[in-house]
């Protein structure tokens, strides 16, 4: 017969005080008075039996029954048939009286919020991602929920992520060379400390790009220099020998939005060919196009001298923490090291999911539904305020620019605020060092960001911003 957990009982610890002669039944006694006094028993919690507490305490069961009668006398405790023992609800923990808090207004955040970066977190694919959870667990060997023996990640999910690659993304990408991670600043930060360790100084990076990307790079001790950009995307001809990486957004430059034309992927692989720097790739939100062909990744060009990362980030929810690296051949053994002595952060079970996810074509399925359902909200953003001010970069991905008049950029800031509505100028992502790079007022609309239902009035917001 299978028993409750009432029969085997809950874990109380409790500390028997037995100084100055005082007795078991009397210490017992004492200290669940206090534990119910001082709060640390709730009101309704149902202790163990007494047969359970005295095995637990190596007391004999009657010295328990009594202490639990004598609390239930006292109010402290209540028995009832089938019920059990458990604090009473009377015993409420006595606090000393203390001077009334001041009240301040709670600070919230802006209602609307067209931050670049993020998803529409409600869009996640719950009841897909679900089922193969369960299949997943169903299939689940035992050794996966043991530790980990591979830094580079589980090898379910690096063969599903290799034949997805090469299908969507035109990316050669052999599992032994698949690494995982908990998403890109995770891989990012283990090729900085690589880069430091091989003596490299200087990291070119895009004149426009996130300031927490750089921080990861300056924190391991190197130097970014910024690459202009321009409507063809970085300008890799600018790139020298000092260099010996260059972080790179080639399918969808952020934020400017432009894809690299293949005269500078041409000139960036001809660049580390000639000096043996390294490529670093953000492929960050490669899947979701519109109005072009797909751009594939850099990585096809030379995939042994271009690192290439990916992530669920926008594609599922940044939460997942799941990222990806396809290491050239000579750079492996120095990942995985690296990988080796940190926190690995990868959880086996989620990857077993997102491999079965990915295999089934839900993975697939989804994107092309969030594709549709981005575009629409593309459209709709162009069609309200494309008449009143220029909106580039909308070939793909989950965000616009928008150019305006010359000087406008910090009062359209200011009267976002004034609508309650968050977002970004493109003055943010400027690199402090790009004093070369012409001036250009805009903003940058992440229109993935809200929900479906604060869509519309996050739309009329930002309508109401603009000049």
């Amino acid at each position: 017969m299978t028993e409750s957990w009432a029969t085997f009982g809950a874990d109380l610890h409790l500390q028997l005080d037995l100084t100055a002669g005082r007795g078991l039944r009397a210490g017992l006694t004492e200290a669940l008075r206090e534990a119910a006094r001082g709060g640390r028993l709730a009101a309704g919690t149902r202790l163990p039996s007494s047969r359970t507490l005295a095995a637990d305490l190596g007391v004999a069961r009657n010295t328990v029954a009594e202490a639990y009668a004598e609390l239930v006398a006292e109010g402290w405790l209540t028995a009832r048939q089938g019920s059990g023992t458990r604090v009473a609800e009377r015993a409420r923990p006595r606090r000393p009286a203390a001077a009334a808090p001041v009240r301040r207004p709670a600070r919230k955040g802006p209602a609307y919020s067209l931050i670049p970066g993020s998803p529409d977190l409600g869009g996640f694919p719950r009841a897909a991602w679900l089922s193969a959870a369960r299949r997943a667990l169903t299939d689940a060997p035992n050794e996966a929920f043991g530790y980990a023996v591979d830094p580079r990640g589980r090898v379910e999910l690096r063969q599903a992520l290799a034949g997805y690659l090469a299908r969507a993304r035109g990316v050669y990408a052999d599992p032994e060379r698949i690494v995982l991670c908990a998403g890109f600043l995770h891989g990012l930060t283990l090729l900085a400390g690589l880069l430091r360790a091989r003596r490299v100084r200087e990291v070119a990076v895009e004149g426009y790009g996130l300031d927490f990307h750089r921080d990861v790079l300056v924190r391991a001790g190197l130097r970014t220099r910024p690459l202009g950009v321009d409507a063809e995307g970085a300008r890799t001809g600018e790139l020298t020998p000092t260099a010996g990486a260059v972080l790179l957004t080639p399918a969808h430059q952020f934020p400017t939005g432009v894809a690299l034309t293949p005269a500078r992927r041409a000139a960036a692989v001809d660049w580390a060919r000639t000096t043996g720097g390294l490529i670093l790739e953000d492929d960050y939100d490669g899947e979701f196009r519109y109005d072009r062909q797909p751009v594939g990744a850099l990585q096809g060009l030379d995939p042994d001298r271009v690192v290439y990362l990916g992530t669920a980030a926008k594609s599922l929810a940044p939460g997942l923490r799941m990222g990806w690296m396809v290491v050239p051949p000579g750079l492996l053994e120095e990942v995985l090291a690296a990988k080796r002595s940190t926190d690995w952060a990868c959880g086996a079970l989620d990857q077993l999911i997102l491999a079965e996810f990915i295999t089934s074509g839900a993975y697939d399925r989804h994107v092309r539904g969030m594709r549709l359902r981005y575009r629409r909200r593309r459209d709709e953003l162009v069609a309200t305020v494309g008449d009143r001010v220029g909106v580039s970069g909308i070939a793909a991905g989950l965000h616009a620019v928008l150019d305006l008049p010359e000087g406008l950029e910090r009062s359209v800031l200011q009267s976002a605020a004034w609508q309650d509505l968050a977002l970004h100028g493109l003055g943010r992502f400027r690199h402090p060092e790009a004093g070369a790079l012409p001036a250009r007022d805009a903003v940058v609309v992440g229109y993935g960001t809200p929900s479906d239902s604060a869509w519309s009035p996050t739309l009329a917001a930002l309508a109401a911003a603009l000049p």
